[in-house]
């Protein structure tokens, strides 16, 4: 048998580790090699004992010798309930070494969104929105690792890291191709379960091939064994060295610690006594060792476990009921048994306290040594020593979701801050635990009710089949009345909506209203019900819905925000349904104050939701009124911006913001708006609503565009097709289909489609021929097979559009008349469709009118002008298409 060595002076729990040390100092030579070099993650897994953190260790002695910063942190066991626990870790440092005029300079607009997470800042009055807050930490990070270029970044014992965290590694690490910084995370195999597992494999699959830590060999292991105890070590004693401790590198060193403090012989004759030495090194040896020490170093050692982090020896003493010099030496006891050490200073991370475990094995085996009971006792007396130290609600909540339920009324509304406290830094999850528990206490009955809504605000988002159970429970107890009851009911109404139970949301919304009197309250339910009708895209609608609403609006002044919501709802129905666009513009601007929305009702209001803003917002804009509806869809991405709303509400402003470019005729802009709102809608899950405005647009400009084969790789990647979603997408998805059918030759098929949005729009009552223009793409496609028939949509198409009396749709509808006609009717038709569509705002029907007149006419002059306005519109088919005829010649004037 050959004896592994290592390197001279190598670690003790490093050994066999030349391959992952190899990797790494590769991993570091490629990020400081250039500036401009991209990052990388390398994923360190291991069982526990196996190195891993000596392997962060001597990662960060090759990084610093080769002049690389190194921020590291490390997740702990009893501290996963604590969120951006370890990401403050990693960046506290870094942000606390400047002043805080700088701090606020390096984060620029993230600071307020990220900096409470971090720890460096006053939460705002608003709860934060937790992707906001994520980008806002991957935005730091960024701006951080340029000053501090070349960066290592540590992450040790990944699998206990707060679920905050993990979310913004997963960020962060998709971020990394034009960062110069190495991430390595150490962490334990099949030890996270649920979300954190799928964030560990994420960070995982971005990275480099992860470095899997075995067991020592039988021949690693006598090496080790001898350069411990010395080269008389016999084979056969070595042998039982490996046999015993399975080649755990961690477990091979105490033993070995073992056998020098009891002066054993390393010897054939002495292996037998290893296996009892090897287990009061750990699990109920352990516990036996620590019980040796006395009842006052254990009962430090318990408090010591409890805490889990910044454990100081003043702190341990009030908590384990210890004076000073007693707590003294029992630290100094524990640290002689090799239970306790003080922080290596080489990990800026461990050194907030004084005292920590010398290993993870060990803190577990401790803090599950404790009586039950007085386990949790402990954690309750933790909890009033953190609140004394004036840390906060949500710093003592990790100890009070450990207390057992006991009808504490305090502890609920400790609990219930906590919450509070968590939402305002974006930690939803973490407010929901805190909720979850204190309905464990009970509440008194007449909070009950409150704690059950405040729980379902809690998961909207996150949870809507949950939210739903909650808020249906709390409205069907006592203690919701008045506005908080209206309220609960709206919540509840969203919760539907996003489980997709859209029917179910207006029932009960109407249900509710019939409970009220006429006044405020009524109107607001009333208002709400008509917003979900009136976004709902099925047969659901009832029967003269719009004759009441129109009737309900008449009433209304505008004189509170119910009624403004009656004149934006209002004003969207009779826009959808192709009214007079003069009468729509007056009705959405009834709704507004001074040209502008009203106080509670803005973009990030909660009572009424960003839905009736759109609502109000795409009025606008299918009636021509794009000045007013691109100010509110700008409006929109600038307060999510500035707020940090990155999710649901952010990519649904991108996407309007790309509408209105597309009204307006910019589609390259609008393109670009749309990838980037099909970006953050991906983040946030397929199917949604937000989801399907993304696509049906972005597959709707590319078409305008000319890039029909680019449309069709989007349908088939993300899944545009039936069934449709239960809310209503603009422009009209089935429309937009039919049209990309027909541009990939598939006519059959483009006809069903059409014919089955005509169907749609008949039972909504849908009329207006810019928002759903299935009629002018379906007598385009019959024009050869049924001409009656195509005769007959034109002619409808032109009714419809003088009705609602915009240049856009008369202009649309003069386009397709000219389609089916010949000769001097249909170049007559053709320059009636450009004079009205000059006149629009909408610069990309224009462009089309002209070079179709341009070719209809045979006029050079006019195809040039076509030409002229596709450039700069980006509509490259409309482009080529003129130029062709221009390069031909034949028959122009």
């Amino acid at each position: 048998m050959t004896e592994v060595r290592p390197p001279a002076a190598a670690p003790a729990l490093l050994w066999e580790r030349e391959k992952e040390i190899a990797a790494v100092e590769r991993a570091i030579d490629s990020l400081g090699a250039d500036r401009a070099s991209s990052g990388s993650v390398l994923v360190v897994r291991g069982e526990a004992g196996f190195g891993k953190t000596a392997l962060l260790t001597e990662t960060r002695r090759i990084a610093e010798a080769r002049g690389c910063t190194v921020w590291s942190a490390r997740g702990g066991e009893t501290l996963r309930s604590v969120p951006f626990n370890v990401v403050r870790q990693l960046l506290q440092p870094a942000l606390l070494s400047l002043m805080p005029e700088e701090a606020r300079e390096y984060l620029g607009d993230w600071y307020d969104i990220a900096g409470p997470a971090l720890g460096i800042a006053d939460p705002g009055e608003r709860q934060a929105d937790p992707q906001g807050v994520t980008d806002g930490l991957v935005a730091a990070v960024r701006r951080l690792a340029r000053r501090d270029w070349p960066l290592v970044l540590l992450v040790d014992d990944a699998h206990w890291a707060d679920q905050e965290t993990l979310r913004w590694l997963a960020a962060f690490a998709e971020r990394l191709d034009d960062l110069s910084v190495l991430v390595v995370v150490a962490r334990r195999p099949g030890e996270a379960a649920g979300e954190s597992a799928r964030l560990l494999d994420a960070i995982a699959a971005s990275g480099r091939p992860a470095a899997e830590l075995s067991a020592l060999t039988p021949e690693a292991t006598a090496g080790l064994t001898r350069a411990t105890l010395g080269d008389h070590a016999d084979a056969p004693f070595c042998r039982e060295v490996w046999a015993v401790t399975g080649g755990n590198p961690y477990e091979t060193v105490e033993l070995l610690a073992k056998v020098q403090d009891s002066e054993l012989e390393p010897t054939e004759g002495a292996a037998a006594e290893l296996r009892e030495l090897n287990r009061s090194a750990r699990g109920g040896g352990l516990v036996a060792r620590l019980e040796e020490l006395g009842i006052d170093a254990t009962r430090f050692a318990w408090a010591a476990a409890i805490l889990g982090t910044d454990i100081s020896v003043s702190l341990v003493a009030k908590l384990a009921t210890l004076g000073p010099e007693e707590a003294t030496r029992c630290a100094a006891l524990l640290q002689d048994a090799r239970i306790l050490t003080q922080p290596d200073p080489a990990r800026p991370e461990a050194t907030t306290g004084e005292l920590e475990f010398v290993h993870p094995l060990i803190a577990t085996a401790v803090y599950n040594s404790i009586p039950d009971a007085l386990r949790t006792a402990m954690h309750g007396i933790a909890a009033q020593v953190v609140t004394d130290d004036g840390l906060g609600a949500a710093a003592a909540s990790r100890h009070l979701l450990q207390v057992h339920p006991d009808d504490d009324e305090e502890l609920v509304e400790q609990l219930r801050e906590a919450a509070r406290e968590h939402l305002l830094v974006g930690a939803p999850d973490a407010a929901r635990r805190c909720l979850e528990r204190a309905l464990l206490e009970p509440p008194p009955s007449e909070v009950h009710a409150q704690v059950l809504f405040e729980l379902g605000c809690a998961t909207l988002l996150t949870a809507p089949a949950k939210t739903i159970g909650h808020l249906q429970t709390a409205l069907a107890m006592p203690g919701l009345d008045g506005s908080a009851r209206v309220d609960a009911v709206f919540r509840l109404s969203q919760a539907l909506l996003h489980n997709d139970q859209l029917e179910e949301a207006v029932r009960t919304v109407e249900a509710e209203a019939a409970r009220h009197e006429e006044g405020p309250a009524r109107l607001r339910l009333q208002a709400v019900q008509y917003m979900w009708e009136g976004i709902h895209a099925g047969e659901a609608g009832s029967p003269g819905r719009s004759e009441r609403l129109a009737e309900l609006a008449a009433t209304c002044t505008g004189r509170d925000n119910s009624e403004r919501a009656l004149l934006m709802l209002r004003g969207f129905d009779a826009m959808a349904r192709g009214e007079s666009a003069e009468e729509v513009a007056e009705l959405c601007d009834r709704s507004l104050v001074n040209g502008r929305l009203a106080p509670g009702l803005g973009w990030t209001d909660t009572e009424w939701g960003l839905e009736l803003l759109l609502m109000l917002a795409n009025a606008y804009a299918f009636t021509d009124r794009l000045d007013r509806a691109e100010a509110l869809y700008t409006e929109a991405l600038r307060t999510y911006e500035s707020a940090g709303w990155s999710g649901g509400h952010l990519a649904l402003a991108h996407t309007y913001v790309g509408v209105g470019h597309r009204r307006r005729g910019r589609l390259r802009e609008a393109e670009t708006s749309l990838r980037e709102s099909l970006r953050l809608a991906e983040r946030i899950g397929r199917g949604l609503p937000l989801y399907w405005s993304a696509i049906c647009n972005l597959v709707d400009v590319l078409l305008a565009r000319g890039h029909t084969d680019e449309a069709w790789a989007i349908a088939e990647q993300y899944g545009f097709a039936p069934p449709y979603p239960s809310t209503i997408v603009l422009p009209d998805p089935r429309s937009v289909r039919g049209r990309l059918l027909l541009a990939v030759g598939r006519t059959k098929d483009a006809i069903n489609e059409l014919e089955a949005a005509e169907k749609a729009a008949a039972v909504r009552g849908h009329h207006n021929p810019v928002l759903v223009p299935w009629a002018v793409d379906l007598a385009r496609a019959l024009v050869v097979e049924d001409p009656v028939r195509a005769a007959q949509l034109a002619s409808d198409v032109r009714r419809n559009a003088e009705r609602l009396g915009t240049d856009t749709a008369i202009g649309e509808a003069l386009r397709c008349a000219a389609y089916l006609e010949t000769g001097q009717r249909a170049v007559r038709l053709a320059a009636q469709a450009v004079a009205y569509l000059e006149a629009s705002p909408c610069q990309y029907e224009h462009a089309a009118a002209r070079v179709e007149y341009g070719i209809l006419a045979r006029s050079v002059a006019e195809l040039n002008r076509g030409l002229s306005l596709a450039r700069s519109c980006g509509a490259d088919g409309l482009v080529n298409q003129a130029r062709e005829v221009l390069e031909t010649g034949r028959g122009l004037r």
